[in-house]
């Protein structure tokens, strides 16, 4: 993972980002990303020379809360830790930023990577507001 290059805030090309994407959860990325990353506390892009090979997107209310978002890391760079990288250091520069917490969901077969990242388990409640 030496030759990976994080980047704090990059606006990667939609097809860079929808690829990586694709590849990481089987299905298309975000219509307009520029719209979503302007309006984030923090992103960071993980760059395998000039290929988008992860991601992560923190989200906030503009106070105290920040929610971390689809982290996701291409299938060929798993397994080496550029998730954990990408999320601890989402969240460093979340709280310089001024978040005093970070929020996440996520399904309980990744309950073991959040943990490593630093997460804890906590109560929370969930409101499905469109149709699945």
């Amino acid at each position: 993972m030496a030759e990976t290059e994080i980047r704090v805030d990059p606006f990667p090309a939609h097809d860079d980002l929808d690829r990586l994407w694709r590849g990481a959860w089987q299905q298309p990325g975000p219509r307009d990303p520029d719209a979503i990353l302007s309006r984030s506390l923090v992103h960071l892009g993980a760059y395998d020379g000039e290929n988008l090979v992860g991601f992560v997107n923190v989200a906030w209310d503009g106070g105290q809360h920040a929610f971390l978002l689809d982290p996701c890391v291409d299938p060929a760079h798993r397994r080496a830790g550029l998730g954990t990288l990408l999320v601890r250091r989402a969240a460093e520069l979340a709280a310089e930023r001024g978040a005093a917490w970070l929020h996440v969901d996520f399904e309980p077969h990744l309950a073991g990577f959040y943990r490593d990242c630093g997460f804890r388990p906590t109560e929370a409640g969930l409101m499905r507001l469109q149709p699945g």
